[in-house]
């Protein structure tokens, strides 16, 4: 699938905002020169100095600015065939017939839960392409269970339900559609609330306020994620999974705090994540983590180096990241955040051998995460463009399409 050029984006994210060229110009102190040469695609990547301006001069995080590929680019064009069956299976046809429970039989709430657990193992290894053909099933096999069977059974299959939808609500956000990651979020929420899993609801919520964030809502994000984890906390992490659910609301209320400059809010909250993840060594472990929010003391020290760079504390970033072990049930998606985020640290402190080494790691881990991501792209010319070209860059830029 072809990547948007980050000029489209860019333009995008300044209509959205309501800014000129030149009103961008002044809030982000980066040329309009620069601004309508991305905009036109005669320039094609920029340092990243600049693109930290241009995400604080148009109010989003890089990511935002930068996007999240491998997904599909959100264009002014007809949806594929794949989204608009993820899209239906999401919304269903209005006034349609009730579901028919023929084939019921055949299925279970383990099947069912292995393919969740399936799904989400795609969805963390950036597999967007094969997500959406199997998810359409998914949660048309989850609303079946849904609604028949024993009220017992009815809200288990509410919880596959919702953790579906969920799915579903993710999936959107990477392909660049919020406004259907928030419908699906929403009857995720509402399934929740039917269903079995008292945990669900602010597992969803974190995922509505992840929603906010890309929106730029970052009140709305930081406020839902307070409220859901002041609720969990209270009572439910005397167990592995609310501890993971706690941990992960209080990562994404840090998040928000550091979006709106506050960073030693964040960092406090993540500090306490980070103790969080401690206890989980002392818990039985849940039954089926991959269910459960992605919550680790690798997790929290990851987003930790992540909100350093984003603010420009390339050598606390650094310290952080010093000597760190990922636990194996790191996502890739979270691995390949890290090795960017190490990467522009050492860009940053001009240490090139180093960002080279970080990005030759990310090429073994994620080569498809790698060779779609603007970011890399961007690091990789900011190191072609400078005097000291270590051994390895060559083969990256190659890699990368980055011209030489």
């Amino acid at each position: 699938m072809a990547i948007e050029h980050l000029g489209d984006r860019m333009a995008k994210l300044r209509r959205a905002v309501n800014l000129t060229q030149e009103g961008l110009s002044e809030l982000s102190g980066v040329s309009v020169d620069v601004i309508r040469k991305l905009e036109q695609h005669r320039k094609h990547s920029a340092r990243l100095p600049t693109l930290h301006s241009l995400a604080r001069g148009l109010g989003v995080e890089l990511t935002a600015l930068l996007g999240d590929p491998p997904g599909v680019p959100s264009s002014g064009e007809a949806d594929p065939p794949q989204l608009v069956a993820v899209r239906r299976a999401i919304m269903p046809p209005l006034f349609a017939p009730p579901i028919d429970p023929v084939g019921v039989e055949r299925l279970s709430l383990p099947l069912l839960r292995a393919e969740l657990a399936e799904g989400w193992t795609l969805y963390h290894s950036a597999e967007f392409g094969r997500l959406m053909d199997v998810l359409p099933g998914i949660i048309a096999d989850a609303r079946l269970l849904a609604a028949v069977g024993s009220p017992e059974q009815r809200a288990s299959g509410q919880a596959a339900l919702g953790k579906a939808l969920q799915l579903g609500g993710h999936l959107a956000i990477r392909l660049g559609k919020t406004d259907l990651a928030l419908s699906a979020l929403e009857r995720a929420y509402g399934a929740a609330g039917d269903s079995s899993d008292p945990l669900l609801a602010p597992m969803v919520s974190n995922s509505v306020a992840w929603a906010y964030q890309r929106q730029a809502r970052l009140d709305d994000a930081r406020n839902l994620a307070v409220h859901a984890a002041d609720g969990v906390e209270r009572e439910h992490t005397h167990t592995s999974e609310g501890v993971r659910v706690w941990g992960a609301l209080l990562m994404s209320a840090a998040t928000s705090y550091a979006r709106s400059d506050d960073y030693d809010t964040a960092n406090d909250m993540m500090v306490t994540a980070e103790k969080a993840a401690d206890r989980l060594t002392k818990l039985p472990p849940p039954t089926d983590g991959k269910l459960v929010s992605v919550f680790s003391r690798s997790s929290v020290r990851i987003e930790r180096v992540r909100l350093a760079v984003q603010h420009e504390r390339p050598e606390e970033a650094l310290k952080l990241s010093k000597g760190m072990r990922l636990s194996a049930d790191t996502p890739p998606s979270w691995r390949t955040w890290l090795l960017l985020d190490v990467a522009r640290a050492h860009t940053d402190v001009g240490d090139a051998e180093g960002a080279v080494k970080a990005l030759e790691a990310l090429k073994r881990v994620a080569p498809g995460w790698m060779r779609h991501h603007t970011l890399a792209v961007s690091i990789v010319s900011d190191l072609w463009a400078g005097h000291a070209r270590p051994v390895g860059l060559r083969k990256l830029a190659e890699f990368l399409g980055v011209d030489q």
